[in-house]
This record gives structure tokens, sequence and C-alpha cells, in this order.
């Protein structure tokens, strides 16, 4: 079956960094485009970043330019989420998602979602 499991998060001081992973299996991954998106208590859930495996194309939402880096180990089926000095506002459950289409910052445009990992900066 089509599985995304996210792993990395946990509770770090502000200015600290963390390294998410999402592992991939059940699909063609270069097929997909490979998004990270996060979701605060009483929030609408945003798209972070994505990673188009076909050619490599990254994307980045302004808030976490320069801090966040994506990138990809096709050999290994998984996407990674480098996140630098973070933020309490960073703080959120992080999910990473495939979709089939295009590079999106919009969930509805993506097809299959992990379960998400926590991610909470302290002040």
């Amino acid at each position: 079956e089509v599985q995304l499991v996210e792993s990395g998060g946990g509770l770090v001081q502000a200015g600290g960094s963390l390294r998410l992973s999402c592992a991939a299996s059940g699909f063609t991954f270069d097929e997909y485009v490979i998004g990270w998106f996060r979701q605060a208590p009483g929030k609408e859930r945003e798209g972070v970043s994505c990673i188009d495996s076909t050619d490599g194309s990254t994307y980045y939402a302004d808030s976490v330019k320069g801090r966040f880096t994506i990138s990809s180990d096709k050999a290994k089926n998984t996407v990674y989420l480098q996140m630098n000095s973070l933020k309490p506002e960073d703080t959120a459950v992080y999910y990473c998602a495939a979709s089939s289409d295009y590079p999106s910052p919009y969930a509805h445009e993506y097809d299959f979602w992990g379960q998400g990992t926590q991610v909470t900066v302290s002040s």
C-alpha cells in the first residue's frame, strides 16, 4: 500500500535545529512531488516546502526561506526537511504528502499523506 511516514520531530529551543524525514513506499517516488505541510492548533494547514522528484526543483514558503532546506535521497525513497534557526511560530504538526500533479502549496492538490510528526519550539 501507499505509505508516507514522517519522523524527526521533537522539542527544541528557539534557534535550534531539527531534521525531519519522510519515508515513502508503495508508489513510484520519482514521479511525484513531495511536499511538507504544517498545522498549528486553530490554524489551517499550510504549505512549507516541496520538491519535484522529476527534476529536483524546490519551493519554499516565504516564512521559512533561508532557514529550511528540502532534499531527497531517491535510493532511500526519502525526503528530508532540514530546519534551522527555529522559531516558536514554527511549532506545529508537520506532514509530508505526495502529489502526482505538480508543485503546489495547496493541501487539496496532494494525493497521499503521512501521519504527521510534532515539532515544538520553546521560547
